[in-house]
C-alpha cells in the first residue's frame, strides 16, 4: 500500500463533506477546493465550522459523510501520522524538555531520517532563528516558540500545512509582524497553507483566497479585494470590515449600472455589484469610501443630504462620524485626517458622497446586521 503521508500532492479537495455532533450539523455539505501551493484562509466566528474542518483535514475528526483528498490520493480515513500533514497550533506545542534543534528534528528523526542536520539548520534559518537553537522552548518569547512551532512543521515538507489560529496568543504588534513573516515563508518553501482564523484582517493581510464559513457552509469564496469591495451577502459586508446597508428600491435596470431609490434620493449601482434578486435592496457602501463635508458643499457622485452628525470619535489616522439621516438610520464615515476636510462637530448639518463604482447591493430580505455581531471589531 502506498503511503499517503509522503506520495501524496495536488489540490485539498473536500467532497461533499459533513460534521454533525447528535443534532447540530458543524459543517453542512462542504464542497471545496484549495489550490496546490495556495495561502488559503478559512475565515468566520466562533461556531462556525472552521476548526471542525480543519480537524477533519489533519485527521483529528472523523468526517460524518464525504470525502477529503490530496491530489488523487483520498486521506478520508486515514491516520493522522499517515497524512502528509502538518498542524501548527495556538499554544505552540513545543516539547519543553528537547533544546530547539531536537523540537525541530523530531518529525525527521521519527520518520528515520539519519542525517537531520543541513534540514533543521535550513528550517531554522527560514526563521531566523539558529542562534538559538541549543535553547529550551521556556526561554524563547512567544513570537519565537511560535517561529519554531512552524519551523517544526515546515521541516518535514508536507503537503499541507494546517494554522489553527497561529497568531492567537501573541500581541496586535507582534501578530501583525508575523502575518508578514508567515506569508514570506509561504510564498519561499511554496507548501499549501491552510489557515484558520476569526481575525479577518489576518485573512486578508495573508491569504490569496479566503472562505467565509457561517454555519456550517461557505458564504462566500474569492480574493481579499473581491470579498471586501463586493460582497453577496450581508453576513460577509458586516464581518468583513463594517458597512452602511441602507434599504431601498431599484427602479431602473439599465447597462452597466441601475437606478436605487434611498427614501427618496437617486442612487447610482453598478450592475456588477448587484446582488438583488428583485427591485427590494440593500444598498452598500463601505465607511472610508464616504466623503463628508458641511451641507450645502458642492458634491459630485452618489450624494445623501439632511444628515446630521450624531457623534465624531478622533482615531488618530481618521475621524469616525457618526451621521443622523432624516429616516433614522445612523451611518458611519471614516474621514482621513489629512487636511482635506475642517474637522466636523457633533450637531453639524452635512452631505455626504461617494464614487458609484463603490456602492453594491444586496438581496433587500437580508438581516442588514446579520455578522456584525460575529465580528469582534464592531462590538
Amino acid at each position: 500500500m502506498v503511503d499517503a503521508s509522503t506520495s501524496a500532492h495536488g489540490d485539498l479537495t473536500l467532497k461533499n463533506l459533513t460534521k454533525s455532533f447528535g443534532d447540530f450539523v458543524a459543517v453542512d455539505d462542504l464542497d471545496l477546493v484549495i489550490p496546490e501551493g495556495s495561502f488559503f484562509a478559512l475565515l468566520g466566528p466562533s461556531g462556525c465550522g472552521k476548526t471542525t474542518t480543519l480537524r477533519m483535514v489533519a485527521g483529528l475528526e472523523e468526517p460524518s459523510s464525504g470525502s477529503i483528498f490530496i491530489g488523487n490520493t483520498e486521506i478520508t480515513y486515514e491516520k493522522p501520522y499517515k497524512r502528509p500533514v502538518n498542524t501548527v497550533f495556538q499554544n505552540y506545542a513545543l516539547f519543553p524538555h528537547l533544546s530547539i534543534y531536537e523540537n525541530v528534528a523530531f518529525g525527521l528523526r521519527r520518520r528515520g531520517v539519519k542525517d537531520v542536520d543541513a534540514q533543521v539548520q535550513k528550517a531554522l534559518e527560514l526563521v531566523e532563528l539558529t542562534h538559538l537553537a541549543t535553547r529550551k522552548p521556556n526561554q524563547l518569547s512567544g513570537g519565537q516558540q511560535q517561529r519554531i512551532a512552524l519551523a517544526r512543521a515546515i521541516v518535514n515538507r508536507p503537503a499541507l500545512l494546517l494554522l489553527d489560529e497561529p497568531l492567537g496568543a501573541l500581541d496586535l504588534k507582534l501578530r501583525r509582524a508575523m502575518q508578514i513573516e508567515l506569508k514570506w515563508i509561504q510564498t519561499e518553501v511554496g507548501i499549501t497553507f491552510v489557515h484558520v482564523t476569526h481575525d479577518q484582517e489576518e485573512a486578508m493581510t495573508m491569504a490569496d483566497t479566503i472562505a467565509v464559513m457561517n454555519e456550517g457552509k461557505i458564504e462566500q469564496m474569492g480574493s481579499p479585494a473581491d470579498l471586501y469591495d463586493n460582497p453577496r451577502t450581508a453576513f460577509v459586508a458586516n464581518f468583513l470590515g463594517q458597512s452602511n446597508l441602507i434599504k431601498g428600491s431599484i427602479i431602473e435596470r439599465a447597462g452597466e449600472a441601475g437606478v436605487v431609490d434611498v427614501f427618496g434620493t437617486k442612487l447610482a449601482l453598478p450592475a456588477a455589484r448587484n446582488h438583488a434578486h428583485d427591485s427590494s435592496v440593500l444598498v452598500g457602501i463601505r465607511p472610508e469610501k464616504i466623503r463628508i463635508a458641511p451641507a450645502g458643499s458642492a458634491m459630485n457622485g452618489n450624494i445623501l443630504e439632511g444628515g446630521v452628525i450624531s457623534d465624531a470619535s478622533y482615531i488618530g489616522v481618521s475621524t469616525q462620524y457618526q451621521v443622523e439621516m432624516p429616516w433614522g438610520q445612523e451611518l458611519m464615515v471614516f474621514e482621513q485626517n489629512d487636511d482635506g476636510t475642517p474637522p466636523l462637530a457633533k450637531g453639524d448639518p452635512v452631505i455626504m458622497s461617494w464614487e458609484s463604482i463603490f456602492t453594491f447591493g444586496l438581496a433587500g430580505d437580508q438581516d442588514a446586521t446579520a455578522g456584525s455581531e460575529a465580528n469582534p471589531d464592531s462590538e
